[in-house]
């Protein structure tokens, strides 16, 4: 069990950048894949980027690809998403999301059990 919690959420102008954060508790958080979902108003959740258990492999959604940057410090039990070039369809509710019994070397787009509250991410035009 992992329990999230994201921060760093706000508003920002179109090509500017945020950076959100996850922390996570528990001994073992080395072990889960970490991901970041959002889901905008009206709009399914979609998956945004995930990255392995030693930070070695990242898998991004295309639309964020060359944008966002996935990272990890085990060490802190923390996952950051940098996020440059904003648009306003990046505007978003931000999930923090942890999948159990994960090979190491794998950053699956699904599958992930346990998720963080939530941070709102609002790109203006």
């Amino acid at each position: 069990q992992v329990q999230l919690q994201e921060s760093g959420g706000g508003l920002v102008q179109v090509g500017g950048s945020l950076r959100l954060s996850c922390t996570g508790s528990g001994r073992n958080f080395w072990s889960f894949a970490m991901a970041w979902f959002r889901q905008a108003p009206g709009k399914e959740r979609e998956f945004v980027v995930a990255i392995s258990q030693a930070g070695t492999v990242r898998n991004y959604a295309d639309s964020v690809k060359g944008r966002f940057t996935i990272s990890r410090d085990n060490a802190e039990n923390t996952v950051t998403l940098q996020m440059n070039w904003l648009k306003p369809e990046d505007t978003a509710i931000y999930y923090c999301a942890a999948r159990s019994r994960t090979v190491s070397g794998a950053a699956p787009t699904s599958g992930y059990d346990y998720w963080g509250p939530g941070t709102q991410v609002t790109v203006s035009s």
